[in-house]
């Protein structure tokens, strides 16, 4: 019988709850939505029950206090000194032209070394794949950063397998994104290993980012990069034209017909000007019409999206979507329409 003299054990507080610490590395010149972007997906989480521990976040830099961004911004951060590597859950490093002074920062890159082992998660933003390709954790591993630095980090970095058009890319523990916006779509695959694919839905709802990219989807539509070498816009009027007529027979001899060129110079000149074959380009342009009917949901059933997009049949539609997106529209409907 215990002695009445005795204290009853203290209860633990009702509001003390158990967090993993999202460390971010600041540091001047950082890009701005390279931190807030992925900050704020992650902050999303506080308004929502979780199965889970939570997240705390930390802005760490060098020595702590305010750190100008690339846009002349200030964000408040705590010094490095002040968080044990073995405290950090998901070391996240940002990009921005600040990128390149901080190799010569031997206090910074000795803590991030120190952390690399420690952390369950590293992930970078943009060009922050050089700082983790510096200190080798990136060695003999897939990565992505902005498209265009990744043949300079293929270059300088032989051993790292980067591929320049992932919007994000995760190889094993170590995450890592293209440029800015790809940051949020990073930190919401995150979120959803954690708790789960509807909690994610949710924090894309709540902050309108109604399409959830997977990692292997390209940075850009297949329609956009042809659209980028076409730099006189040559072919301008004519896509707009086959989008009109998406579900017509789109034959070479028609293409060149109205594009007013023989068929074997309009193949030719079209190759040339975009980088696609004429069969190519229509089925990138049927990909995209194919793509809205499937994000409005204004077509009932992927059968039916097909016929609209002009692929005839959904095994079709299935095989061009795997090629130009890395996704079926089955999933592409179920990942990224905002109903």
């Amino acid at each position: 019988m215990p002695s009445k003299t005795a204290k009853a054990p203290r209860p633990e507080p009702r509001d003390k709850k158990a967090t993993r610490r999202i460390a971010i590395v600041a540091f001047p010149g950082v890009t701005l939505l390279d931190i807030s972007g992925p900050a704020q997906v992650f902050a999303e989480l506080e308004a929502i029950e979780l199965p889970g521990p939570d997240y705390s976040l930390s802005y760490l830099s060098t020595s702590g206090g305010l750190v100008p961004t690339d846009v002349g911004m200030m964000i408040d951060t705590a010094p490095i000194d002040g968080i044990a590597p073995a405290e950090v859950d998901t070391l996240v490093i940002p990009g921005g032209p600040g990128i390149w002074k901080i190799r010569n920062d031997a206090k910074l890159m000795n803590w991030i070394a120190e952390a690399l082992p420690k952390a369950r998660r590293i992930a970078s933003v943009c060009l922050g794949a050089f700082a983790l390709a510096w200190t080798g954790i990136l060695d003999g591993k897939r990565a992505a950063t902005h498209w265009r630095y990744c043949p300079r980090l293929q270059d300088s970095f032989p051993n790292i397998r980067v591929e320049p058009n992932a919007i994000f890319v995760k190889d094993g523990r170590v995450w890592s994104s293209a440029g800015v916006s790809a940051g949020i779509d990073l930190a919401l695959a995150m979120i959803e290993e954690d708790f789960g694919h509807t909690i994610a839905l949710d924090v894309a709802r709540r902050l309108v980012v109604f399409l959830k990219r997977p990692g292997g989807q390209s940075q850009f539509s297949t329609v956009l990069a042809a659209q980028a070498s076409d730099v006189e816009g040559r072919f301008s009027a004519l896509h707009a034209w086959i989008i009109e007529n998406i579900t017509s027979d789109l034959k070479v001899e028609t293409l060149a017909e109205k594009a007013g060129m023989t068929p074997r110079t309009f193949a030719r000149t079209y190759v040339s000007r975009t980088g696609m074959t004429p069969a190519s380009g229509v089925e990138a342009l049927r990909v995209e019409t194919a793509r809205l009917l499937l994000e409005s949901r204004q077509i009932g059933g992927v059968v039916e999206v097909a016929k609209r997009a002009g692929f005839g049949d959904d095994e079709r539609m299935r095989r061009a979507f795997l090629r130009h997106l890395g996704v079926s529209p089955t999933e592409y409907r179920n990942r990224f329409s905002g109903s």
